[in-house]
């Protein structure tokens, strides 16, 4: 179930410190509620009221100073909104990393490790070999899969898939110490949790608190390159991207797929779920978060089917005036793929090679052919049985927490 305690904390984070408005914002906008959180859900905007928002903001915010004191507010609200103000206790991780396989220029490992005390993340870990460190790192997350499709050679599902296969092996063997994780109740986590744990606003805290223990994963890794911390998902991995990005100093580059949007804010509890985007005294769409990122390296991939199809025209021209109040133009872009639809597929993931090749001071070469062209051959893809952590040798540890009041209790607890 979820925690009520959850939602009212969040809520009472903003209640306490008020101090600016929303006064900025265009006509027309939906009300905020009168009492409880202010949740964004899915097209909470049809396309030009959110272009009308970054014109507004624009207006409001005109130069790097304006800009900044709402970026930093920014950020305390978006923590706050998502449950994670204060920042919990950092406790021990104790990783597990097993059973390592080689293939042609990479490895690849088992790992888990506790966000919080009881609670695994599960993942897999490629590694570059035949080159020498200090290794930039990439955190890999995904998105929402609706149609799982299994047969004896791999599940197409979250990071078992040849998708997200794919694009950590080829960026290892590029370099990177790349790093893949499940959502919270998704993959193997599903099978501690129960489907349905996802589905609670409780997935946008431990999904974001996730993702910077997976940092200091990376980091505790000998080797990985303190200043070089990528990370790039899809869907709802892309809204993990920005969330991330913007509250994770350590990020330095960054590369949302499929995400950003002016007008549509996520349409699951894990990207919506809690008022991480409106408050009594901030509101911020997507592509506003995602310009939290700057000065720091960002990628938009975007396509002509779902809510990034007016990125070249609304979300990227904003992006870039941001970007600009920093001299900083050169690192925001948009590759815009008109034809393609929501997925992370082969061009995407080549745009993503690409940037990150020049960003990182990756080996684009090891992934290309005598053309130039992107070639993913030489990964192998491997079962999920192979990439599960958890099996009958390597059971889920006893002191596992398996349901989620558990879990939202014990956060709160390294939250005093």
């Amino acid at each position: 179930m979820s925690s009520p305690r959850l939602l009212l904390a969040a809520f009472a984070a903003f209640a306490s410190t008020m101090h600016a408005d929303v006064s900025w914002l265009p006509p027309g906008i939906p009300p905020a509620p009168a009492q409880g959180p202010a949740l964004t859900q899915g097209a909470f905007l049809k396309p030009e009221q959110g272009k009308a928002v970054l014109d507004a903001a624009l207006a409001q915010f005109p130069d790097r100073a304006a800009w900044d004191a709402y970026a930093k507010h920014l950020r305390t609200r978006i923590q706050a909104g998502a449950g994670l103000s204060p920042l919990p206790q950092r406790t021990p991780l104790n990783a597990a990393i097993r059973q390592r396989r080689t293939y042609d220029g990479y490895s690849v490992e088992n790992v888990a490790f506790e966000s919080i005390p009881g609670y695994f993340v599960t993942g897999n870990l490629y590694r570059p070999l035949n080159t020498k460190g200090p290794f930039p790192a990439v955190l890999s997350t995904h998105g929402h899969y609706a149609k799982v499709v299994k047969n004896e050679d791999y599940d197409t599902h979250a990071r078992f898939s040849p998708t997200m296969q794919n694009r950590c092996a080829s960026l290892a063997r590029m370099g990177a110490v790349v790093f893949s994780i499940d959502m919270f109740a998704a993959g193997e986590s599903m099978a501690i949790l129960g489907q349905d744990a996802h589905k609670q606003p409780l997935a946008i805290t431990i999904q974001t608190w996730n993702a910077m223990r997976a940092v200091d994963f990376l980091l505790s890794l000998e080797g990985v390159d303190p200043k070089r911390i990528a990370v790039s998902g899809e869907s709802g991995g892309g809204t993990q991207t920005f969330l991330l990005t913007a509250l994770d100093p350590r990020i330095a580059v960054a590369a949302p797929v499929v995400m950003v949007s002016s007008y549509f804010f996520g349409g699951c509890a894990c990207e919506s779920g809690l008022p991480i985007h409106r408050s009594a005294d901030h509101f911020a769409n997507n592509a506003m978060i995602a310009a939290l990122a700057a000065p720091r390296p960002l990628l938009l991939v975007s396509d002509g089917k779902d809510w990034t199809q007016h990125n070249p025209t609304i979300e990227f021209p904003f992006l870039q005036k941001i970007y600009g109040y920093y001299g900083a133009a050169a690192n925001v872009a948009n590759v815009h793929l008109p034809d393609e639809g929501h997925d992370y597929g082969p061009s995407k993931r080549a745009a993503v090679y690409r940037f990150f090749a020049q960003k990182l001071g990756l080996n684009l070469a090891a992934v290309t052919d005598a053309d130039g062209k992107i070639d993913e051959s030489r990964v192998t893809l491997e079962k999920a049985a192979q990439l599960r952590v958890f099996t009958a040798e390597f059971p889920i540890p006893a002191h596992a927490l398996h349901d989620s009041a558990a879990i939202a209790e014990q956060l709160r607890s390294l939250q005093k």
